[in-house]
Parts: C-alpha cells; sequence; structure tokens
C-alpha cells in the first residue's frame, strides 16, 4: 500500500497536467482513514504581502493572522492575479480564469460560466455542509450566484465592492437585507454561527463536516473603519519602504492598515470559535489575498502594486493550518498559486473530484484543471520532493501576461528578472540567460494562445445576462450591468454598486443583453430613489427579443416618494473614486416572459409630474416551476 500511494503521487507531481486532482484522490482514498476534516478558507481584499507584522511590517499588528504561519505552513512564493474576480474564480475551479469566461471585475465580465463544477460543488457532494459570507464576485445573477455553485448557504454581497460597510444592503441566500453594524465584523459573527451551528450537529449526533469561505472586503475602498481600529494608527510611525517613493498616500495607509487590523480581530474570533467548539485540531484553515496592495506602501520592496502583473502585484500570503497533519512552523519556498488551492484541499479532504451521481451537478464533468496537488511539499517526502520537478506559474490583467519560473519572472514586456539574486526586479538579465528568456517567451506565447484572451469574443463578451425559471433564487439585474442611453448617467466611473441618475427623458432607457430560460410568470421589484415629482411616475419592463417579437409588462406605478441622499462620505477615511449609495425602496410589477434571447429594457411610461426615478437594482423571480 505504502508503494502504491507513492507511486501514484508520483504521478500527480510528474504529470499535473493530467487529471491531477483525480490522481491525488485515489492516492488519499487508498490511504486515508476515514477523517472528513473541516475546511475553512479565509481570503481578503486587497492586502498585500507587506501588510503583515509577520512580514517585517512595523507600522501594523496582526498576531492572529500570524499565528497561522507559527502553527501551520507558510508558502513563502504564492502567487494569485492581479485583481479580485480572477484570483476567485482560479481559487474556485483550480483553472486559469480565462478559461472560465473571466474576462474583468465588472459589468459581467466578472461571471464564472456556468459549466464550471467549483470547489463548494465538489465539497458538497462529498456530504459537507457548505457556506460562504462575504464578497462573492463571480456574477450576480441566479445561475452564478453561489447558492447556484455550491454553497447552501450565503451572507454578503455578488459585485466587485460594496458602497458602504455600516449596515449595508446586503443579499441574505437570496434575499435583499439590511447587514448589521461593520461589515467585516458582521461577516464573521455569520460565520461563527454557521460553525456553531455544525458543531451543534455533530455534538447531537448528527455529525456533518463543514466547507466554510469567509471573502471579506477589506482593506478594498471605500476606506472605511471603526474609529476602534483606526484611532491606533493614526499617530503611527509608518514604515515608508516601497518602491512607490512619493506616490504613498499616508491617510489611504493608513486606513487600510487600521482595516487589517479589524481583519486580524475577525479572524482572530473565527480561529476562537473553532477551538471553542472543539474542532480546531481537525479543521484545515487557509488564508490568503486576491491581489497585491491597493496603494504604494510597505510590500517588501516588490515592484507592483494592484492590477500589475509583476511580483508585488501577484505575490500573496498563503498559510495551511491543520493541527492533527501538519506540523507548525514550516516554509515552503517553491512556487505555488491560487489554481493549487482546489486539487490540494480536496485532496487533503479525501473529496472525489466528479459529482456524485445523485448530485445537482451530475451532468457535469470537472475540466482539466491547471493547478497542482500541493501535499508532497506541505508533508514533505524528500523522494517526491526530488520529484517535484520545474513549473510555471502566469498572470494576466489588461492583456498584459508575466511568467514566474522558481527562480525567473519574464514581464509583459519581454523583459527577465533573476528573482534570487533581484527580488526587486530592477536588473533585466534576458541577454545574459537567453536561453532562459526564449523558453519562457515560448511558454508565454503558448499559454496565450491556450487562453483566447487575443480573440474578439474577449474584448466582446457575447454572453446575455440569464433569467433563470428556477424560484429560489431571484435573478439580480443591476446597474452595474446595465447600460443606458440619452440622458442617464451612472453615478460613477467605477460600475460596481453604481446607480443610474438624471433620468430626464421618456424615450430613454436602461437595458440588458438577456436569455430567458423557461416561458411564464415573473415578480418584479424596481429599486428607486425619487422626489415628490416622479410620485405617479409608471414604467414597464419591454423585451424586444432577437427573432422580432416584442413582450411588456403591466406597468409599475411609483406611489410613494422616496427623496434617499447619498450616504457613506460620513464613514470615509480618503476619498472615494467609487459610487456613493443610497436607500432605496422598491416597486412591485409582474410580467409574462417568454423563453428566448433578446434585450431587456426599463422604459418610462409617462409621468405626470414630470420626474423620473434614480434606479439601482430590477430583481426578477419566476412565481413557481
Amino acid at each position: 500500500m505504502k508503494h502504491r500511494l507513492r507511486l501514484l503521487t508520483v504521478l500527480a507531481v510528474l504529470f499535473p497536467w493530467y487529471s491531477p486532482v483525480q490522481i491525488a484522490t485515489s492516492a488519499t482514498a487508498e490511504s486515508d482513514t476515514g477523517e472528513s476534516p473541516n475546511v475553512l478558507v479565509i481570503l481578503t481584499d486587497d492586502q498585500g504581502w507587506g501588510d503583515l507584522s509577520l512580514h517585517g511590517n512595523t507600522a501594523i499588528k496582526t498576531p492572529r493572522i500570524d499565528s497561522l504561519a507559527k502553527d501551520g505552513i507558510s508558502f513563502d512564493r504564492f502567487f494569485v492575479c492581479p485583481v479580485c474576480s480572477p484570483t476567485r474564480a482560479e481559487f474556485l475551479t483550480g483553472r486559469y480564469h480565462p478559461r472560465s469566461g473571466v474576462r474583468g471585475v465588472t459589468a459581467g465580465d466578472e461571471r464564472m460560466n456556468t459549466d464550471e463544477v467549483t470547489i463548494a460543488d465538489r465539497f458538497r457532494d462529498a456530504g459537507y455542509a457548505t457556506a460562504m459570507f462575504g464578497k462573492w464576485h463571480n456574477g450576480s445573477q441566479s445561475r452564478y450566484h453561489p447558492l447556484r455553485r455550491g454553497f447552501e448557504q450565503f451572507y454578503g454581497f455578488t459585485s466587485g465592492h460594496w458602497g458602504s460597510y455600516f449596515d449595508p444592503m446586503l443579499d441574505h441566500d437570496g434575499s435583499i437585507v439590511t447587514g448589521k453594524g461593520y461589515l467585516s465584523d458582521d461577516l464573521t459573527g455569520h460565520a461563527i454561527e454557521f460553525i456553531k451551528s455544525q458543531t451543534t450537529e455533530a455534538v447531537a449526533g448528527k455529525a456533518k463536516p463543514f466547507f466554510a469561505y469567509v471573502a471579506y472586503n477589506t482593506p478594498h475602498s471605500p476606506m472605511q473603519v471603526p474609529d476602534r481600529w483606526f484611532d491606533p494608527v493614526r499617530e503611527r510611525q509608518l514604515l515608508r519602504d516601497n518602491r512607490g517613493a512619493g506616490k504613498e498616500k499616508i491617510e489611504h495607509t493608513r486606513a487600510a492598515l487600521a482595516m487589517c487590523e479589524n481583519l486580524d480581530w475577525n479572524i482572530g474570533r473565527l480561529l476562537d470559535q473553532l477551538e471553542a467548539s472543539n474542532v480546531a485540531r481537525d479543521t484545515i484553515v487557509v488564508f490568503f489575498c486576491d491581489n497585491g496592495p491597493n496603494g504604494h506602501r510597505f510590500n517588501g520592496d516588490m515592484r507592483g502594486t494592484k492590477g500589475s502583473t509583476d511580483e508585488g502585484g501577484v505575490r500573496s500570503p498563503m498559510f495551511i493550518r491543520w493541527p492533527a497533519k501538519i506540523q507548525p512552523g514550516a516554509v515552503v519556498k517553491d512556487i505555488a498559486g491560487a489554481i493549487d488551492l482546489l486539487p490540494t484541499l480536496t485532496a487533503m479532504a479525501n473529496v472525489a473530484p466528479e459529482p456524485s451521481s445523485d448530485s445537482p451537478d451530475a451532468g457535469k464533468k470537472s475540466k482539466p484543471i491547471d493547478g497542482r496537488n500541493l501535499q508532497p511539499l506541505i508533508t514533505p517526502d524528500p523522494y517526491l520532493n526530488n520529484l517535484w520537478g520545474a513549473r510555471y506559474l502566469f498572470s494576466h490583467w489588461g492583456g498584459r501576461v508575466s511568467v514566474r519560473s522558481q527562480d525567473y519572472r519574464l514581464d509583459h514586456k519581454g523583459k527577465l528578472y533573476n528573482m534570487v539574486d533581484d527580488p526587486g526586479q530592477r536588473i533585466d538579465v534576458s541577454a545574459e540567460q537567453s536561453d532562459v528568456a526564449q523558453r519562457m517567451v515560448a511558454a508565454r506565447d503558448k499559454w496565450i494562445a491556450d487562453m483566447k484572451i487575443k480573440s474578439p469574443d474577449w474584448k466582446q463578451d457575447p454572453r446575455p445576462y440569464l433569467i433563470d425559471a428556477n424560484p429560489s433564487v431571484a435573478t439580480h439585474l443591476p446597474a452595474r450591468d446595465a447600460k443606458a442611453t440619452g440622458s442617464i448617467k451612472r453615478s460613477s466611473i467605477h460600475a460596481n454598486c453604481s446607480y443610474f441618475t438624471e433620468w430626464t427623458d421618456t424615450t430613454d432607457s436602461i437595458h440588458w443583453p438577456v436569455a430567458i430560460d423557461r416561458t411564464g410568470d415573473y415578480e418584479l421589484e424596481l429599486y428607486y430613489a425619487c422626489d415628490d415629482s416622479a410620485v405617479g411616475s409608471t414604467y414597464s419592463v419591454v423585451v424586444e427579443y432577437d427573432d422580432g417579437r416584442i413582450s411588456e409588462s403591466p406597468v409599475i406605478e411609483i406611489k410613494t416618494a422616496n427623496p434617499a441622499k447619498d450616504r457613506g462620505a460620513e464613514h470615509d477615511r480618503f476619498p472615494r473614486t467609487e459610487s456613493y449609495v443610497k436607500t432605496w425602496k422598491f416597486a412591485k410589477g409582474a410580467a409574462r416572459l417568454d423563453a428566448g434571447k433578446g434585450t431587456m429594457r426599463i422604459m418610462a411610461k409617462e409621468s405626470p409630474g414630470g420626474g423620473l426615478i434614480g434606479f439601482r437594482l430590477l430583481l426578477i423571480r419566476r412565481t413557481a416551476l
């Protein structure tokens, strides 16, 4: 058995491109003693490698996050994507983000194709209770919603960023609710209740392991944090050692550090709950970040910040703690990435690589993944380490592609850097190391061709928004994903969490390309703000089908004013460029929608008082199957 296990794991190391999860899981299935560890994955948003005291930043205190490295294993060279949604898709699928349809961060480009099988799908099918808390950012419509991607519970928001972190509008299992207090604290509270509920079930003899994904939204802007966390850093001496000399915005940095210290406190609350529930020993805890820092601040002298494909834009801390299996304090120097987490965690938990026959995803087959099972590095075997072999990791954003090997980085301009001798990327060695450069250029060109990122579809996303016939989760059509005609303006150049305003002409409209799943009756909720002049105004939802058909809903009348003012500035620690938010009301309507593809429009019909609404969201739910 021992030799068979070693042989199978050797195959996983040598041939990671050929069903690596299946090989790794087969090896685990032969040797596993039957444990099904709980899994807690923690992802933070815009927190850089340098935003931890563990990494030498004396201006910040993060003892609870640091403890994960001390009590577990840390990956010294772990790479994610330059921005948010691509990293999330790579973690969820084990595949490079272009393969899953994720092209950008807003206006629908963040959607992960519905035929992808996620890590949550796999854990749910293995009998785990699955839940997600926080920022989803891989699609808002019901087919893309976390509840349709393997998670049985969801509390958070599906957009790329949120406009207010205090008592915000949130999504709880498909219904719109109002959060309580500071968002990071609120998300943690819901995650703690989930852990409590699962461990209570276990005590009652209804044991079911859990897979929890807590995706915090900070320190992403807007830079909002309670006084409790901001006050201690107001006068703190900052570590001004960064590559953006002269570009650092001090108050932005202070807010980011305060938000990270709040994260540390909340992560400590999660770890304390694992202890209180007596499951810490048997729970795998993973911590990583989604991209480089959202500003010029201390980041270990690396070049690049969020949005960059250089080292500073894509290097993230990554810690795995599992007291029952992982020896504390080890540091892995081998390069690894977000694509590796799915094959690693499923193998560690002995989770099957394909959906079960009774799974909602039984018709789906897992696609070849790009990640490797990191177990040989986590539980070192000298024999296997020698066979781990070379690999390339690819980073892409905005048409720029860089390539990382164990020792070198080829940047998006074709310059080569020795990352061992020159981790700050200062000296181009492509001439001296021409063979290395040529191999990495060839690998980059092949990757670009494989990912099809230069195809017309990449720049012009052809996918419509899906109007789902399943009534369990409403379809969200937010202003973020819409386009508007005439005088209608967006509240910010950044579409996420934005709304439409200055609607003055009834000939103008707000519209989306849609695909309606099934003919049927649907409920509509139109989220709006307006003054008294728009009371009595009416609107209809019109679908112009590609085959020439047109359908129009009965009118939706605005019966009460909602003169909501922009809010959020009162909490900002640094000026924002994103949209502020309002407190929205909704007006109800109904429509008979036919199956098919076309353009869905919100049309203003008439306004006795002369005014029209500001628009935030159209919610659509089929009334029954």
